[in-house]
C-alpha cells in the first residue's frame, strides 16, 4: 500500500523516461556487462567481433533491467517501509505495477529475440534463466527466508560469463565455469560489505541479511572465507585450464593480496562501517580490474610481447 502523501506524478514525458530508467537499477548493470565481455574476450583469444559482442551486451543489458524491474514490482513492500528506498517508482507511486510488468516482459522478450536471432539459442536461454534464477529463487524463496539469501543467490549474477562465452563457441567449457564460480564466491564479501552498512534497513522491514541474524563478527568472519576461497579460484584460469597467462596470473597476485588485506582489517574491526564501506568499493574495483586483466591478458599483441620477452632473455 502506498501512502497518499508520499504519492508523486510524473509531470513530462522525460520524467516518464527517467522513473522507468530508474527501475533498471542502471548502477549495477555495468559490472554485470564487464564480466561477459571478459568472457567473450578469454573465448575468442583476444580477436572477439564487435558486432556479437555489441548485441551480446545489448542483449544482456535488457536482461539484467527486466530481472531488476521485476524486483522492484516484488520488493515494493519493503521498499515503501525503508527510507532509502521509499522515493523509488513503484512506492512513490510514480510507476504502476502493471505497467511495470510489462516493460519487464518487453525487456525479457527483447533480449532473448536478439539473442536468438543473431547470437544462439543456448546464450539466449542462459540469459533467460539468470532471470527466473533471480526472482524465483533468489527474490522469492531465499532473500526473505534465509540469511543464507545471497550465498545461493549469488548464482544469478554468475551467469553474465557463461552467456558470454556461450555467445563466442556456442558451447560452454571448463573456463566459463571457473568464471562463474569466481563471481559466485566472490558475491558474499562483496554484497555482505554492503549489508553491514545497512543493517538497520534490512532489520526493519525483517529481511533475514547475515548482519542482522548472525551479527556483524559472524559475518564478517563468513567473509574471511570466502575471500580465502575465492583468490585460490581466480588462478584456475592460469592453471590447469590455461586460459589465461602470466600478465593476468600477476595482476591477480597483487588485486588478491589488497583483497585478502582489506578483508583482514575488517575481521579485526567488524562493527567499523567505514571498513565495510571500503571493502565494499574495492570488491567492484577488484572485479573489473581482474576482468581488465582478462582482456588485456587475452589480446594477440599481450602474447607477442611475452614471446619477444622470452626470446631477448634466451
Amino acid at each position: 500500500m502506498i501512502g497518499t502523501d508520499l504519492v508523486r506524478r510524473n509531470e513530462n514525458l522525460l520524467q516518464v523516461v527517467r522513473s522507468y530508467y530508474q527501475l533498471t537499477k542502471p548502477r549495477i548493470i555495468p559490472l554485470l556487462l564487464i564480466t561477459t565481455a571478459a568472457s567473450m574476450w578469454m573465448a575468442s583469444k583476444g580477436e572477439v567481433d564487435s558486432f556479437k559482442l555489441f548485441i551480446t551486451l545489448l542483449g544482456g543489458t535488457l536482461a539484467a533491467a527486466s530481472a531488476q524491474v521485476m524486483n522492484c514490482i516484488y520488493d515494493r513492500d519493503i521498499d515503501y517501509e525503508m527510507l532509502r528506498t521509499r522515493t523509488r517508482p513503484i512506492p512513490s507511486g510514480r510507476v504502476q505495477s502493471s505497467h511495470a510488468l510489462i516493460f519487464a516482459v518487453v525487456l525479457a522478450v527483447m533480449s532473448f529475440s536478439l539473442f536468438l536471432l543473431y547470437i544462439n539459442l543456448l546464450s539466449g536461454l542462459l540469459a533467460m534463466s539468470g532471470i527466473v534464477f533471480y526472482m524465483l529463487v533468489y527474490t522469492h524463496f531465499l532473500k526473505r527466508n534465509t540469511p543464507q539469501n545471497i550465498v545461493i543467490g549469488g548464482a544469478a549474477g554468475s551467469i553474465p560469463p557463461l552467456v558470454g562465452w556461450a555467445a563466442v563457441t556456442g558451447d560452454l567449457s571448463w573456463a566459463p565455469w571457473i568464471l562463474f564460480a569466481i563471481i559466485f564466491l566472490w558475491t558474499p564479501p562483496h554484497f555482505w560489505a554492503l549489508a553491514l552498512m545497512i543493517k538497520d534497513d534490512y532489520a526493519q522491514v525483517n529481511v533475514p541479511m547475515m548482519p542482522v541474524i548472525e551479527g556483524e563478527e559472524s559475518t564478517v568472519r563468513q567473509i574471511w572465507w570466502y575471500t580465502l576461497l575465492v583468490i585460490p579460484c581466480t588462478f584456475l584460469l592460469v592453471y590447469p585450464v590455461g586460459v589465461s597467462g602470466w600478465l593476468y596470473g600477476v595482476i591477480a597476485v597483487l588485486l588478491g593480496a589488497i583483497f585478502i588485506k582489506k578483508t583482514w582489517l575488517l575481521k579485526q574491526n567488524p562493527f567499523d562501517k567505514d571498513m565495510a564501506k571500503s571493502l565494499f568499493k574495492f570488491s567492484i574495483l577488484y572485479l573489473m580490474l581482474l576482468c581488465t586483466a582478462m582482456v588485456v591478458d587475452s589480446l594477440p599483441l599481450t602474447r607477442e610481447v611475452f614471446m619477444a620477452m622470452i626470446n631477448f632473455v634466451s
